[in-house]
């Protein structure tokens, strides 16, 4: 079974109840439909039910369950709850209701705050920042976690990397030019995620453009220092670095650069070392690999609530729904 029929799988055997507030967004309707036709979640539209379901056209979303904030029956404790985790900003009631009556998105996070859904995928129509701002704000981070970052899974037709095609590349959404204390902490989360989304053990290679030693530069140093940190505080996950990315998944290339390394040629989790490089890749191996990419998922928000790229498809979507259900 491959990756997403796995996530399917998982997600249809206990069905939560995600949001997908871009409600009359038309990827989210035909995702939503798909989703209730094959029962991988509740799914929960917020907006007008009529409009909602002009916009759907042939698109069956009858089954969903649709909040209105004009009329949603629930709609004072939204209210309360979002006054109350603004509280230290002076946030009143009435300008909670204004919000919640402006901004789907917002109602999507409370919704997931209060327990009414179990999770939230956004970002079709909005950006990473729109998404996650309101989740920062009313979700914080989980206990334990200093850094909240993000991570695609991606599935290439290339079954000598990874692990048989699949790998996890972090951080590629959130963390713009993350310090070395921040990379480590990027890479301990993922190893983590890799785990429990994929399964097996993760190999974490810490990129660059040098392998040990091969360059100096400060952003060399940058990715040295983030992977002395990440071996101090998780001695338990097999991690090196800093290393190119041909030696960190090729098998001879690793041999032949990292000879000593136990990540060199093997690696499944791959965390570059700013944004910049791990968007640009996870692009190129999308358009160019024809690789399916689910992401970005969250690491370290208090609930699941996930973003989705622009140039989403409505697939797309429904497999981030199906990953937001397991996690």
């Amino acid at each position: 079974m491959d990756f997403l029929s796995t996530m399917k799988a998982k997600a249809k055997a206990e069905k939560k109840v995600i949001v997908l507030p871009e409600s009359y967004e038309i990827r989210n309707l035909e995702a939503a439909a798909e989703c209730l036709r094959d029962e991988l979640a509740d799914i929960m539209l917020v907006g007008n039910k009529e409009k909602i379901m002009e916009a759907a056209g042939s698109f069956d979303v009858s089954k969903a369950i649709f909040v209105d904030p004009e009329n949603y029956e629930r709609m004072d404790e939204l209210v309360a709850g979002l006054a109350e985790a603004r509280k230290s900003k002076g946030m009143t009631l009435e300008e909670a209701r204004k919000i919640l009556l402006d901004d789907s998105l917002f109602v999507g996070v409370m919704l997931v705050k209060l327990g009414i859904a179990d999770g939230m995928v956004s970002g079709a129509i909005h950006s990473t920042g729109d998404v996650l701002r309101p989740a920062l704000q009313i979700l914080k981070t989980a206990p334990g976690t200093e850094l909240v970052s993000s991570f695609f899974i991606m599935v290439t037709q290339t079954p000598q990397f990874g692990d048989n095609g699949i790998l996890l590349f972090a951080d590629c959404a959130l963390n713009q030019n993350p310090t070395s204390a921040e990379l480590a902490c990027i890479a301990g989360d993922s190893a983590k995620s890799y785990a429990a989304f994929v399964g097996g053990e993760a190999r974490v290679a810490m990129l660059s453009h040098s392998t040990m030693g091969s360059a100096k530069h400060a952003d060399v140093t940058k990715v040295v220092d983030a992977v002395k940190i990440a071996k101090e505080k998780y001695p338990d996950v097999k991690l090196d670095g800093e290393i190119q990315l041909d030696a960190a998944i090729v098998k001879e290339v690793g041999e032949l650069k990292a000879p000593n390394s136990t990540v060199a040629g093997k690696a499944n989790v791959l965390v570059f070392p700013d944004i910049d490089a791990g968007n640009i890749g996870y692009k190129l191996v999308q358009r160019l690999a024809k690789a399916e990419a689910y992401g970005p998922i969250t690491q370290g928000i208090a609930m699941p609530i996930n973003d989705l790229s622009r140039g989403c498809s409505a697939d797309d979507i429904v497999g981030v729904v199906a990953i937001t259900a397991v996690q």
